[in-house]
């Protein structure tokens, strides 16, 4: 038994998923009305649900207490650079969503979810969960009110900076981290579960709605990776930004699209960076830094994830907010987990200022675990060459500035 666990645990994710995924579609179509298999998918769903809102909390709390303060022009330069170009990402699957409207399967039968009838009912619901206590809170997976109450607890540990205070908050965020990490070795099971349930109920027509989707996150990304982020680069240091963007897309985006870690990507990056001649003072702070904050392709994620339900739904639109809705995923997407899939567990936040409760919200986290192969991969991709193209733009922009004054 140990060897065969041993081997489950050493054997790729993305494999063992796959196996999952063509299990499940095999015995949806062969043995539609088995009975058990459908639980591991709920189980799966279950848990994620369970873990999602303690993982949020402790992941902002822990990301603002440990925040640096007193930072230099370039460490300023490149949280801004981190901050915006994830903003601007965000933004981005926002105007894909609604270039290219994106509708996904949904079960509401008891979900208890009435679409907002306007702008004034989405903000009522915004700011009134925004103050709701903090315990129910977690209970009840409001995850508005655990972002805002997480920020206020945060900004107040900031202020105490205390060595054994901070050391509890990484220990925590690394317990909630490990626990997730459980949940999603289960994710082969769950995901089988699920496809057999979508398989059987829809047959192989689901595969088009999720490869619309596919087509439409993964078209966001490489948008930014190709346009947005050359822009931002090509305004701050005024010279062709492509040879760097290219260069750290095929240094360092290649090895994170297999590794789909951020955080183990990071030694790749560090070598990049001193081979691009960059200071190693800086970007052994401002590596790191990024692998936590710098998740442009994670905000993606959860802005068109959260905008397919939502237009699924029937919910309606308009700017004001969709602004809020960039903004939250940005926030968001900068306390997501080191772990694969981490982005996906924060799209119930973002439904939440939708009114969209967390029983429909976690079906399309389900779903974004079953095109996860590909999606995270192009996400971690896009995240980690996106940590050095802005650490050597916030270098090479101060040096552009000292030369110039």
């Amino acid at each position: 038994m140990k060897k065969l666990l041993d081997w489950y645990v050493q054997t790729s994710l993305i494999l063992r998923i796959i196996i999952g995924m063509v299990l499940g579609a095999l015995l949806g179509l062969s043995f539609p009305t088995m009975g058990g298999v459908p639980l591991l998918g709920t189980l799966f769903v279950g848990a994620l649900k369970g873990v999602a809102p303690v993982l949020v909390f402790i992941l902002v709390l822990n990301a603002l207490a440990n925040a640096r303060l007193g930072m230099g022009g370039r460490f300023k330069t490149v949280t801004f650079l981190y901050l915006v170009g994830t903003f601007f990402a965000a933004c981005t699957a926002v105007i894909g969503s609604f270039l290219f409207p994106v509708t996904i399967k949904l079960n509401l039968a008891g979900a208890n979810s009435t679409p907002p009838d306007g702008l004034g009912q989405i903000l009522g619901n915004l700011f009134g969960n925004m103050v709701a206590n903090p315990i129910a809170a977690l209970s009840q997976g409001n995850y508005v009110g655990i972002l805002f109450w997480a920020i206020v607890f945060g900004a107040c540990l900031k202020k105490l900076a205390k060595p054994e205070t901070l050391t509890l908050m990484n220990d925590l965020s690394d317990m909630v981290s490990d626990a997730v990490k459980f949940v999603i070795q289960l994710a082969p099971f769950g995901i089988m579960g699920l496809m057999f349930q979508v398989v059987s109920e829809n047959g192989l027509v689901i595969f088009i709605d999720y490869g619309k989707l596919l087509l439409l996150l993964v078209g966001c990304m490489l948008f930014v990776a190709l346009i947005i982020d050359p822009l931002i680069v090509a305004f701050l240091l005024h010279k062709n930004p492509y040879p760097l963007i290219l260069q750290c897309l095929k240094e360092s985006g290649v090895t994170a699209f297999f590794t789909r870690s951020s955080a183990a990507n990071i030694p790749v990056n560090m070598a990049l960076c001193q081979k691009l001649g960059l200071d190693q003072n800086f970007y052994s702070v401002s590596i790191p830094l990024g692998a936590t904050i710098n998740m442009g392709g994670a905000a993606v994620t959860i802005t068109v994830m959260t905008l397919a339900v939502a237009q699924t739904m029937g919910v309606h639109l308009d700017i004001v907010t969709t602004i809020i809705l960039s903004f939250l995923s940005t926030l968001g997407a900068c306390g997501a987990s080191g772990v694969a899939g981490g982005s996906l567990l924060l799209i119930p936040m973002a439904c939440s200022i939708f009114g969209i409760v967390n029983d429909v919200a976690m079906q399309a986290v389900a779903v974004g675990f079953v095109i996860g192969v590909v999606q995270d991969s192009v996400e971690t991709a896009i995240n980690s060459s996106t940590d050095v193209i802005f650490t050597a733009t916030a270098e090479m922009y101060k040096a552009r500035i000292t030369q110039s004054s």
